[in-house]
């Protein structure tokens, strides 16, 4: 296990202060690892700047050290693995955490709504569908955490586009078909009734695709 001494600080400024021990206790279990973390995303979460991780380099825990944790322990784990370099890595860690709404999960899974992984977009997408109901937990958390960051999401929106115009056009020649379109129309969704206002939509009509790839 890789001494905390030398992981703690990045990876702990990813959470709320009040989870730094479930934190903590999360961090243990990781392998160690030759590349520290990748530079960090600020986000406001409940008023709160957190640090949420650009990559994770370590392998995953033992299973066996992982069933030690507590059931927020784990989130937290899922959470930071959610960022690990390796796509498949990333979708199973997200495939435990998406259907949560608690609010220092959300910017990890908006943050995955920005990255290239077709069938990450695809979980997301399908597990996201009830934030169209206004007064769900999960339609009040996102519509939170976008209203508060609205330059990640604006980031957010500009590569789902980048990425579908460099990889995906061949197999989705219409953007409003592209499984990363539908997430955004579910994150607006929820950012609008927040605000009070439609929240602007970054389309390939309103936003260059040179530049970007």
């Amino acid at each position: 296990m890789q001494p905390l001494s030398d992981i703690s600080s990045p990876l702990i400024a990813a959470f709320p202060a009040e989870l730094a021990r479930d934190a903590e206790a999360a961090l243990a279990v990781l392998p160690d690892s030759r590349l520290p973390p990748r530079a960090s995303s600020p986000v406001v979460v409940e008023g709160r700047q957190v640090l949420i991780p650009g990559r994770l380099y370590n392998d995953e825990p033992l299973p066996e050290a992982v069933a030690l944790l507590s059931s927020r322990q784990r989130q937290l784990l899922h959470c930071l693995y959610s960022r690990h370099f390796n796509g498949m890595v990333r979708q199973r860690h997200l495939e435990k955490i998406v259907d949560s709404t608690d609010p220092w999960v959300v910017p990890f899974v908006v943050h995955l709504a920005g990255e290239y992984v077709l069938e990450i977009l695809v979980v997301i997408r399908d597990e996201l569908r009830d934030l169209v109901a206004p007064g769900t937990r999960g339609h009040l958390a996102y519509g939170r955490f976008i209203v508060d960051n609205p330059a990640f999401f604006a980031r957010t929106q500009r590569r789902v586009v980048s990425y579908w115009s460099c990889y995906y056009r061949h197999a989705y020649a219409d953007f409003w078909g592209y499984p990363g379109s539908t997430v955004l129309d579910l994150l607006r969704s929820a950012a609008s009734d927040r605000a009070g206002h439609p929240w602007p939509r970054l389309t390939p009509a309103a936003a260059r695709l040179d530049g970007y790839c």
